[in-house]
């Protein structure tokens, strides 16, 4: 039986390149974007959905229920980056990025399971990210978004495993998309943050010179695939898994100065 599966965020980036991987390979896909009608070149159907909006989830989980009367697999993929000094950084643009990356994947799992719960299977897969491993500088509203969701699919993934339903993590590193394009970031010109400027700058350096999406949907293809899903993933360059693990054995004032060097702070 062809598995149903239901990606937020999949008009563009890693939304996009795992749903075209997954529809390639036999999947009945449904994507979801806050405007499906201005998307053109998608190969699956697209809901609308945003995921700051309840009535808007539920009215897609709905509608891909009863079309097709199941959903095997869920991928929290919708997300949005934030840079900025936190001082300078607006209280609305901080609610909104956790309303986006925290709350938004919490309210479609809150309505996916109880499908899950009936059918006595199902698998949700959130994407994280390796920001929330650890507090990058300017990053700090990011990467506790990030690391709250990585800790609520822990908690989450033992209250639902005994209706058969999988909770799993997979955290990107940088990868060549337009999440700079689309993020929200405080302005350089006029910042009391000296370091803000050549950090960004930094930090855009990265995610243009990033890995090739496919690895993340060959990464969520591999997992889908696989019997017993691991808790957590990381899916990126070797230095950038690799600074997780450093953080796990070093002291942290250790670490701390080691990430201001990598920033030049």
């Amino acid at each position: 039986m062809q598995k149903v599966v239901l990606i937020t965020g999949a008009s563009s980036g890693i939304g996009k390149a795992i749903g075209e991987y997954l529809y390639d390979k036999g999947f009945i896909v449904y994507g979801t974007s806050r405007n499906p009608d201005r998307i053109i070149n998608s190969p699956f159907p697209l809901l609308a959905l945003d995921v700051r909006n309840c009535d808007s989830i539920h009215a897609a989980v709905a509608q891909l229920i009863k079309e097709e009367g199941r959903i095997d697999v869920v991928i929290n993929n919708a997300g949005i980056g934030i840079t900025g000094p936190l001082e300078e950084i607006p209280s609305s643009e901080i609610r909104n990025n956790f309303e986006t990356n925290l709350f938004g994947p919490i309210e479609v799992m809150k309505a996916v399971f109880p499908q899950m719960r009936k059918q006595r299977s199902g698998l949700v897969i959130n994407i994280t990210s390796i920001a929330g491993y650890m507090g990058l500088p300017f990053r700090s509203v990011y990467s506790a978004s990030k690391g709250a969701l990585e800790l609520i699919t822990e908690a989450v993934r033992m209250e639902v495993k005994p209706y058969g339903i999988q909770l799993t993590n997979v955290a990107p590193g940088d990868f060549a998309t337009n999440i700079a394009a689309g993020r929200y970031h405080a302005p350089v010109q006029g910042s009391a943050y000296s370091t803000y400027a050549p950090s960004l700058q930094e930090m855009n350096s990265h995610v243009d010179s990033g890995s090739n999406p496919i690895q993340m949907a060959e990464k969520i293809y591999s997992i889908i695939t696989s019997r017993n899903p691991r808790i957590h993933y990381k899916v990126g360059a070797f230095m950038q898994k690799f600074s997780i693990v450093l953080k796990r054995i070093l002291p942290d004032n250790l670490y701390e100065k080691m990430l201001m060097n990598h920033y030049k702070l």
